[in-house]
C-alpha cells in the first residue's frame, strides 16, 4: 500500500498551460502519473502534449476524466478559488504546489474544504511521490526515488529530496513521500500523516523533517508518544535562526519565545524519535533504527 495516492489516482492539473504547470507536468507524466485532464479557463478543447485534455473548468474535467486528485500550479492571486474549486467539484484530494498565498486566503480555504472532508497537501510544498506506484503529484525529482517501505514528511521541500537521496543510496526505498510545505496555514499536517504511516502495512519507518516555528512538531511529538509503534528519525531545521525573522518560509518564524528548533527538538527526542543531529545524517539516523 501507498497513502494517499494509490495506482487508480487519476490526476488534473490547475494551470496545465502556465511556465510551471507545462514544464512540471511533464516530468510527472514521464515518472508514470496517470495524469488525465489539464485544466486553464479559456483554454479548453486543447491537448497538452497531444495526450492530455485540457478544460475550462475542473467540473467539467471530474464529469468527463474521472479525476480523483488535483495539483494546483495557478498563480498566488487565484490559487486559494482553484483548490476551493476543485473541492467545490468533488475531487477528494488536491496538492497546492503554489507559494505566497496570503494566509486570509488559506484560512477561508479551510473554512470550506474542511466540511467537504477534501485533505489538501501544501501550499508552498512539493507535493506527493510513490514509488511503488509510479505516482507523482507535484515536483520532487523522480528519479532519486526508489520502491521501498520507509514514509517520509517534510515541511522543506529541498531536505525532502535530500533525505530520499539518502535513503536511495542506503538501498532503503520509499513508500510515499509527502511535502506538507511551511506556510501558518496549510492542509495535512505531520500527525495527520504519521497516523496514516502507522497504519500502513507496507510501511515500516517514518522521516519526519521539521523547522522552526508554528507547533506542528510538538503535536507530532504527542502523536508519536501516544500512538506510533513504527520507528522515526527526525530532523529540525533552524537551530541558529534569530528570534523574529522569518527563515525561507512563512511559517518558519520564532515568535514571543515560541517554535524554536531546541524546543521542537526536546519534544521528539521526549517522544521516542531519534532525532538527527544533522542534515547529512538523515538516513543514517533511520537505517540505525530499523
Amino acid at each position: 500500500m501507498t497513502i494517499l495516492v494509490n495506482k487508480d489516482t487519476r490526476v488534473l492539473i490547475q494551470g496545465i498551460t502556465g511556465g510551471a504547470g507545462a514544464f512540471h507536468t511533464k516530468q510527472m507524466l514521464d515518472a508514470g502519473t496517470t495524469v488525465v485532464a489539464g485544466v486553464t479557463p479559456g483554454k479548453g478543447g486543447q491537448l497538452f502534449e497531444d495526450k492530455v485534455p485540457v478544460f475550462d473548468t475542473v467540473a467539467e474535467a471530474v464529469a468527463k476524466t474521472g479525476a480523483n486528485a488535483s495539483v494546483v500550479f495557478v498563480p498566488a492571486a487565484f490559487a486559494a478559488d482553484s483548490v476551493m474549486e476543485a473541492a467545490a467539484a468533488g475531487v477528494p484530494l488536491v496538492v497546492c504546489i503554489t507559494e505566497g498565498i496570503p494566509t486570509l486566503d488559506m484560512i477561508k480555504v479551510r473554512a470550506v474544504i474542511d466540511p467537504l472532508g477534501v485533505k489538501l497537501v501544501g501550499p508552498n510544498c512539493p507535493g506527493i511521490i510513490a514509488p511503488p506506484v509510479a505516482q507523482k503529484l507535484g515536483i520532487t525529482p523522480h528519479r532519486v526515488t526508489r520502491p521501498g517501505r520507509i514514509g517520509v514528511i517534510s515541511r522543506s521541500g529541498t531536505l525532502t529530496y535530500e533525505a530520499i537521496g539518502q535513503l536511495t543510496a542506503l538501498g532503503l526505498g520509499q513508500s510515499t513521500c509527502v511535502g506538507i510545505g511551511g506556510d501558518p496555514v496549510g492542509g495535512l499536517d505531520f500527525k495527520d500523516l504519521l497516523a496514516m504511516f502507522e497504519a500502513d502495512p507496507d510501511t515500516d519507518g517514518v522521516i519526519m523533517i521539521g523547522e522552526i516555528g508554528g507547533g506542528a512538531e510538538e503535536r507530532a511529538a504527542d502523536f508519536i508518544k501516544a500512538n506510533m509503534k513504527k520507528p522515526v528519525a527526525a530532523f529540525v531545521a533552524g537551530a541558529t535562526a534569530p528570534p523574529g525573522k522569518r527563515m525561507g518560509h512563512a511559517g518558519a518564524i520564532i515568535a514571543g519565545g515560541k517554535g524554536t528548533a531546541a524546543e521542537k527538538i526536546a519534544a521528539l527526542k521526549a517522544a521516542g524519535a531519534s532525532v538527527s543531529p544533522t542534515p547529512a545524517d538523515i538516513g543514517r539516523t533511520l537505517a540505525k533504527l530499523l
